[in-house]
């Protein structure tokens, strides 16, 4: 699907083709996206807002358009309610700092799941020392989906805050959000997705799924690195206070008192990425010309046949098998029942030109439920094919009798 448009799948590593199943990690670019960089600092790069001439009026006109697209992209009903970040990780950490900071007090519970991204668990586990709260964590059934009974016992009138992704970034398992997000409203608890892993794989409408805030980065939907964005419904951002301070972000500045500015940039202190969220809106805008639709079921059939191929594979132990899963496969091999460790199955990989993650993938806690030091993980996206997949198993059986 379009390969052409993805100049770096030209690549050779160690004189074999480039084989990229690491998507999870960051999308490649298509070359619209590119083109879009240099566009921008070679044609109307000038400081956004405050500037009254020419370039300032233009680039200020490009951010604020792609402020619109983004909003449409993930159905919110204002661009008021799209914050620019620096990613997923920024916008978590400002909405822990915010929130925290206006909601949060002792004794208060947040909620996240064994599933967790270190960058959706580590804010929140800084706001609760900062506040003497507590952080409680949905358990997972044995089929390493989320327990939701025990998520129903853990809210209480303490719980201030949910906080799930909506695709596990280590297994890929799409996660049950809409009745997470019902559960929780009805105990009158707020929720944050993280979209980090869903946004380029899945039709997104934050409006339909009734979070309360969204997160995700421009860098894993074939946008720029460095940018990001924490949607947040309008009533909730208009009660937090910034996480930051500097120009942009305020209406007026005395000795005795500042005043902040208006949704959405009482947020976004500092000159932001203009270039930046033009990028984005040009990826986004790749992503819906394809169809969002199309590129779900392609990738689906690409996962279903990755997990097949690699069942054929004596040693092999796909985790979360069965289950709905968006663009990753997590796995190990085993030989006389012992691990070989991914890093070394993943090192010879890429040898072979394959490039896939290995590790914890920033997900220590689920690696260590699992009782494993990491996995092997090859992520899809909209321009790797089935005779990518092939090659793939056919340089992991060379790599397993290397090591076995």
């Amino acid at each position: 699907m379009n390969r052409e448009d993805f100049p770096i799948l030209k690549e050779v590593v160690y004189n074999h083709p480039l084989v990229y199943l690491d998507n999870a990690a960051t999308t490649q670019k298509p070359q619209c996206v590119i083109d879009a960089l240099t566009e921008a600092y070679t044609h109307w790069n000038a400081n956004i807002h405050r500037g009254v001439h020419h370039l300032s009026q233009v680039a200020t006109a490009k951010h604020e358009q792609a402020r619109q697209i983004v909003a449409d992209y993930l159905g919110a009903a204002s661009a008021k309610e799209i914050v620019f970040t620096k990613g997923t990780t920024d916008s978590i950490n400002m909405l822990a700092f915010s929130f925290g900071e206006a909601f949060v007090h002792e004794g208060d519970e947040i909620v996240v799941s064994q599933l967790e991204h270190h960058s959706n668990i580590v804010p929140w586990q800084m706001l609760c020392e900062r506040k003497g709260a507590v952080l409680k964590v949905i358990p997972l059934r044995e089929d390493l989906s989320l327990d939701i009974e025990a998520f129903k016992a853990l809210l209480s009138p303490k719980t201030k805050l949910v906080s799930v992704a909506q695709v596990s970034n280590v297994l890929g398992i799409i996660m049950p959000v809409k009745d997470i997000i019902e559960i929780a409203h009805t105990a009158h608890v707020p929720v944050c997705v993280d979209g980090a892993q869903s946004a380029a794989h899945l039709q997104v409408d934050v409006r339909d799924m009734d979070c309360d805030f969204y997160v995700c980065s421009a860098h894993k939907m074939y946008g720029p690195t460095g940018i990001g964005v924490l949607y947040g419904k309008q009533h909730w951002l208009e009660q937090l206070p910034p996480a930051e301070g500097g120009g942009e972000m305020i209406e007026h500045v005395h000795w005795d008192k500042t005043t902040y500015n208006t949704l959405p940039y009482k947020f976004e202190a500092g000159t932001p990425d203009f270039v930046g969220s033009y990028a984005t809106a040009v990826a986004l805008q790749y992503i819906n010309h394809l169809s969002r639709t199309k590129i779900a079921d392609y990738e689906d059939s690409l996962t279903t046949y990755l997990e097949q191929q690699l069942s054929s594979i004596e040693g092999v132990r796909i985790y979360a098998m069965g289950l709905k899963k968006a663009g990753v496969v997590s796995f190990n091999v085993f030989h006389n029942n012992t691990i070989i460790h991914p890093f070394d199955l993943g090192t010879l990989l890429d040898r072979q030109g394959v490039a896939v993650r290995t590790g914890h993938h920033c997900a220590e806690p689920l690696i260590d439920y699992l009782g494993i030091p990491g996995t092997v993980r090859a992520s899809v996206a909209l321009y790797n094919t089935r005779e990518e997949i092939d090659v793939f198993i056919s340089a992991l059986k060379r790599a397993i009798t290397m090591l076995s």
